[in-house]
């Protein structure tokens, strides 16, 4: 390349700021100028013919214009004319005519003045072999930038291709093809023409590299819109055909529905994969029908909307309150939630177990709380259930496929977040098909229904929304893996006083409506009440009461549809049995007199509490024991505990060491029919033998419960507030409880508390002295009740198991 000789020369001139802009010498430009700052130093240079120095902003963007603000290599220009716009704004065309540094900036009037060093280089030889080759590398880097911008004229590059000096060339190209100003700015402060045309086939090539980029991916966007118009016009095509034949255009209406749905992208996406292929079947084959029915399913599914839980605790306390009497754990347990929810609502949802007996209100009690969380509730009956499929769904490529349970509850309830009621969890059965039971492990597990997928479906679906609430009748037959997942909740059997005011307060307005009576034809007093609790019903829950309740009302309809009555009709204990018939249950009485040998038991069924009397008869004999009365296994090793232990103390009571040699011994429970079993009459037994032994009698007031133990221990038992309800019905005033059982009295209804002494006992001999009328033992009476706490729940007839026991029959009275 040629060598060149630079000339410095030293001016003052006016600063003409541009935004965006660069000059370059040799090259005329053409800018406007909007600031009165710029304005003033243009017009102050053309009034005196002189040169300006134009240099631009480093921020394009920048709005007051300091110096500090302006790159400090410039161009220093000839303002060839110049124009004033109507706007106030100036219209310049100038002329470059060499670089320029800025060595220092000062304000001037109103505009700045600019100490300069202008440099022109002047080629002292001329070395054309060098000048010709970086010319043409120049220029082909330019053309091939060229051939990515149409828009630039031929003319552009015909006046490029006759300049022959490399550096008046780059800087030609550069402020006719680069795009960015910044790119412009270092071109123009490289004053080394070497340096400067090697800079400029460097940013040449990456301006080429990167239109190439941008050309490559608007071509394969293009593709896309041809391919998608493509597609369009074939639907359209295909819309239309299908019109003519009557087949409508199905494919295209699920196309909408999926689009317009607020679906997860993966639902989405899979759902348009079915909707294609659907729209390829045969209209009316077996592979479109699958289709469509699976579309159907899926577009019904609600897998955005959901509900605003209420967690006003107030209002969801007076919605439960009025809705039901009594089950006092199971509201304060919804309230419980709702409050944590209140305070942490990313809390997620409890499983719930309410366990009880039939008729105490499980079901209805999930209505109620779906109401009070404002929630939308929907019922799965799970009793009978033996397929899997039946919970998870079936495979969609069976004929006949359908969602599962719970995939068809949320479709019911039309939300994502409803209060599902999985009733009977206890009745679930399995067969060959599979066990339900273990595919609701993944639908009761809050870590992992997050992702629960249902085989027809096929997409996972978030059921961590959902509050589940499972119903049983005893808990046996749930698995323990299935139990593991649940809290558990027990509901207990209704006292007399519970079932009179669910009666009052809700029964008897519903029965009265439903048979279009009103309390001015009908009045049934709570001595009514007590009396159809008492003898025509025999239930731990309030159906059969109900019920009872209902045939009153038919009765009291006919009478009034006959006019075979003009006034109100009174129902009270007197004339029960005129619209009822005579009592269906004998009332359990203590006998008139203390007998030996009969002890008052006390036992637990599924009906609530029961008086059961223990009979014992010593014969002569060779030392035989009978059971009578229906016993089970538990009961009959309870019966030979109590002969073991009455054998061990017969020194203390004055009985024969060898009586169990000498005499048989018959142990009776009446009602043969009815079959018991368990531990918790073993104090009752020991009682009757040491009664039937010494020839004692017991007192007729007394009823007691307790399982007893070799060593004449009184255990625990469940089933106590029950238990003293029936003891209470029948005339009882001291209750023998064991002394571990002292923590439940504060479950006892307090009518009952208050009417029967508790007598908490340790050991036998301190029940022997509380029930014989005369004993010769020196036994001390056990310590009053000191202590009140939780109460126990009987799984068996005679004894609720405690958390050890396991092996109890469960039976029917």
């Amino acid at each position: 390349m040629s060598n060149y000789t630079v000339k410095i020369k030293k001016m003052t001139l006016p600063v003409v700021p541009v935004r965006g802009i660069v000059a370059f010498p040799g090259a005329a430009i053409t800018f406007e100028l909007t600031e009165d700052i710029a304005i003033k130093a243009a017009e102050a240079a053309f009034e005196t013919d002189s040169l300006i120095m134009v240099c631009t902003y480093r921020d394009p963007e920048a709005e007051s214009p300091l110096p500090s603000g302006l790159f400090r290599t410039g161009t220093v220009c000839k303002i060839k004319q110049s124009l004033k716009t109507s706007e106030g704004a100036m219209r310049l065309l100038a002329e470059g005519y060499s670089r320029a540094s800025v060595t220092e900036f000062r304000p001037f009037a109103d505009y700045i003045l600019a100490e300069v060093n202008s440099k022109t280089h002047t080629a002292s030889d001329e070395d054309k072999i060098r000048d010709q080759a970086y010319c043409r590398a120049i220029l082909t880097e330019a053309k091939k930038l060229a051939s990515f911008l149409p828009s630039l004229s031929d003319d552009m590059m015909s006046t490029a291709s006759a300049i022959k000096t490399p550096a008046l060339l780059a800087d030609f190209i550069a402020a006719n093809m680069l795009v960015k100003f910044t790119d412009k700015q270092m071109i123009l402060e490289c004053f080394d023409p070497e340096k400067r045309i090697e800079l400029l086939i460097a940013l040449l090539t990456e301006e080429s590299g990167l239109l190439a980029c941008e050309l490559d991916i608007h071509k394969r966007v293009r593709s896309n819109l041809n391919q998608n118009q493509k597609e369009y016009y074939l639907r359209e095509q295909m819309r239309v055909i299908r019109g003519e034949l009557g087949e409508g255009d199905e494919a295209d209406e699920y196309y909408d529905k999926i689009m317009s749905a607020k679906l997860p992208d993966e639902v989405r996406e899979k759902l348009l994969k079915e909707n294609d292929r659907m729209s390829k079947a045969p209209f009316g084959s077996a592979e479109a029908t699958v289709a469509r029915t699976y579309l159907d399913t899926c577009l019904e599914i609600p897998w955005s909307a959901s509900t605003k839980d209420r967690v006003n605790i107030a209002t969801a306390k007076k919605i439960l309150d009025s809705d039901h009497d009594g089950l006092e754990k199971v509201k304060e347990r919804i309230l419980e939630f709702l409050a944590v929810k209140q305070l942490n609502p990313e809390l997620g949802n409890q499983i719930l177990c309410l366990v009880g007996p039939p008729g105490v209100g499980k079901t209805s009690v999930g209505a109620s709380i779906a109401r009070a969380m404002n929630r939308k509730y929907v019922r799965v009956s799970l009793g009978g259930v033996r397929d899997e499929a039946d919970i998870r769904g079936h495979r969609k490529t069976y004929i006949g496929a359908m969602p599962g349970r719970i995939i068809n509850a949320l479709i019911q309830a039309k939300v994502n977040n409803p209060l599902i009621l999985l009733d009977e969890i206890d009745k679930l059965t399995r067969d060959s098909h599979g066990d339900p039971a273990s595919a609701l492990l993944e639908v009761l597990d809050g870590e992992q229904n997050k992702t629960f997928r249902d085989h027809f479906v096929e997409l996972p679906f978030d059921l961590s929304s959902c509050l589940f609430i499972a119903t049983a009748n005893t808990l046996d037959t749930v698995p323990r893996p299935l139990l593991d997942r649940m809290e558990v909740i027990e509901l207990k059997s209704y006292t007399k006083n519970e079932k009179i005011s669910i009666a009052r307060n809700h029964l008897i307005p519903k029965q009265l409506k439903r048979h279009g009576l009103n309390k001015r034809m009908l009045s049934i007093t709570d001595s009514a009440i007590s009396e159809i609790a008492d003898y025509y019903t025999r239930e731990a829950g309030v159906r059969n009461l109900e019920r009872s309740i209902a045939d009153v009302c038919r009765k009291a309809a006919k009478r009034f549809a006959e006019e075979s009555v003009t006034g109100k009709i009174k129902l009270d204990a007197d004339n029960v049995g005129d619209y009822l018939g005579p009592r269906k249950r004998l009332p359990e009485a203590i006998s008139d007199t203390d007998e030996v040998g009969t002890v008052n038991g006390l036992a637990w069924t599924e009906a609530g509490g029961d008086l059961l009397k223990v009979e014992v008869a010593v014969l002569e004999g060779t030392g035989k024991i009978e059971l009578t009365g229906s016993l089970g296994d538990v009961m009959k090793e309870s019966a030979h505990i109590a002969v073991s232990y009455v054998r061990s103390i017969a020194s203390e009571y004055g009985i024969s060491p060898d009586f169990y040699q000498k005499h048989d011994i018959h142990i009776h429970f009446p009602e043969g029919a009815v079959p018991k079993d368990g531990p918790s009459a073993g104090v009752t037994m020991v009682t009757a033998l040491v009664s039937a032994l010494t020839g004692c009698p017991v007192r007729r007031d007394v009823a007691m419960t307790g399982e007893i133990s070799l060593r004449g221990n009184v255990l625990a038992i469940g089933g106590l507030k029950e238990k003293t309800m029936a003891a209470y019905s029948a005339g009882v005033r001291t209750v023998l409880i064991p002394y571990d059982n002292e923590r439940n009295l504060d479950d006892i209804d307090p009518v009952v508390r208050e009417s029967i002494e508790f007598i908490p006992c340790k050991k036998a001999s301190e029940v022997l002295s509380h029930a014989l009328c005369t004993v010769s033992a020196s036994s001390s009476v056990s310590a009053k009740c000191a202590s009140k706490r939780s109460s126990k729940k009987d799984v068996d007839m005679l004894h609720a198991p405690s958390s050890g026991e396991s092996t109890a029959i469960p039976v029917a009275r």
